[in-house]
């Protein structure tokens, strides 16, 4: 089931979703929320009437409601127990992160999971639900953990925002809104469950090398050994004055790895001409610059492909780049791309980047597709 809440007010914006809610058992549930919210102030109310299962959540770059792109809400799916499980797992100091001991506890939380589970009778799915810290700069080994020590469950998930401020992003810990944290949801299920993440751009023909960077601070400083910035311009051949996040939108840079191409994400350009990226990036890295495809056309033959899957569409929960966003609503698509997520119960948030197995993604729209 799913719910949206455009109240100002903490309390009236968890008491809607309390409403919809009645008397349904849930095994779990997963919470977004806006940035605009008290986050003390939505913790307690959280605390104080949605504790009574497992909840996962996060602060978000905007949200995907039933209405589709949204913003200034709060919105929550949750999972009814008499067809879903839901066990939790979370890290609080992803900074002092300890990948063996991480590894030991997540395998022993999908044990635990399967064996919890069972009352919902033989043929079970399982996934795994990954939010994290969106300014932590530790989504990449943190979900390459998570993946390793999960095994044959697949991980899906996103990374917190803060609409565009970048100051503190906020995950959902114990009913406490918290940064340099991250959660492990692992959710079975005995409906069809199916995860997917599709982008919408291919590579042109234009390539550059990242000449010198800084991997820690995800910072480029030279590509092709010039200037970050006028290098990227140049080859994108677009006005400086438009170097800003919508330009960046339009024009991603893509690496190829695994026989795919990825996109990887400026954030930001800088007063000294180097770029800030929202991924890993290093020297030696070639990149290409991203063209848009038919984005329309593409989700509608996505979604066909989801129902292929896990048959008639219960609830998509969608991971969907706030830099798509952005763009969508450049190229004045916004609408349309709405209306698409709406028609397939898409519901989720827009992050500063996705997770999908064991890579840390920009610009996809991923996510989990739930059948009846």
């Amino acid at each position: 089931m799913t719910a949206a809440s455009h109240a100002d007010d903490p309390a009236l914006a968890v008491a809607e979703v309390v409403s919809a809610i009645g008397d349904r058992a849930l095994a779990g549930g997963v919470l977004f929320c806006s940035q605009k919210f008290d986050r003390e102030a939505l913790a307690a109310e959280i605390s104080s009437h949605l504790a009574h299962f497992p909840l996962i959540g996060c602060t978000s770059a905007g949200e995907l409601t039933p209405r589709g792109y949204d913003e200034d809400s709060l919105v929550f799916v949750g999972f009814p127990a008499a067809s879903f499980a839901m066990s939790v797992l979370t890290f609080t100091d992803l900074d002092g992160f300890d990948r063996d001991g991480a590894r030991s506890r997540i395998r022993h939380l999908a044990a635990n999971a399967r064996q919890e589970a069972r009352v919902l009778g033989n043929e079970l799915h399982q996934v795994a639900l990954f939010l994290v810290d969106g300014l932590s700069h530790r989504e990449e080994v943190l979900t390459m953990t998570a993946q390793d020590a999960l095994g044959e469950i697949e991980l899906v998930g996103g990374s917190s925002g803060d609409g565009l401020l970048f100051r503190e992003t906020g995950v959902l810990v114990d009913n406490e809104f918290r940064r340099d944290a991250a959660v492990i949801a692992i959710l079975t299920s005995s409906r069809p469950l199916h995860v997917f993440s599709a982008n919408h751009y291919q590579p042109g023909p234009e390539r550059m090398v990242v000449t010198e960077a800084d991997s820690e601070r995800r910072i480029v400083y030279e590509i092709n050994a010039a200037p970050a910035a006028e290098e990227y311009l140049r080859l994108v051949g677009g006005p400086a004055s438009k170097l800003d996040t919508g330009f960046f939108a339009a024009h991603p840079p893509m690496v190829r790895t695994g026989g795919t191409y990825h996109v990887r994400s400026i954030q930001s350009a800088n007063p000294d001409g180097s770029l800030t990226f929202y991924c890993a990036i290093d020297t030696g890295i070639v990149l290409t610059i991203g063209e848009p495809v038919d984005r329309i056309a593409q989700l509608k033959r996505m979604f066909e492909d989801l129902e292929q899957h896990v048959g008639s569409l219960d609830a998509v929960l969608g991971f969907d780049c706030v830099l798509n966003r952005v763009d969508a609503e450049d190229r004045q698509l916004a609408r349309q791309v709405s209306e698409i997520y709406a028609e397939n119960n898409v519901i989720g948030f827009n992050t500063y980047g996705e997770q999908y197995l064991a890579a840390h993604v920009n610009q996809t729209l991923s996510g989990l597709a739930i059948g009846r």
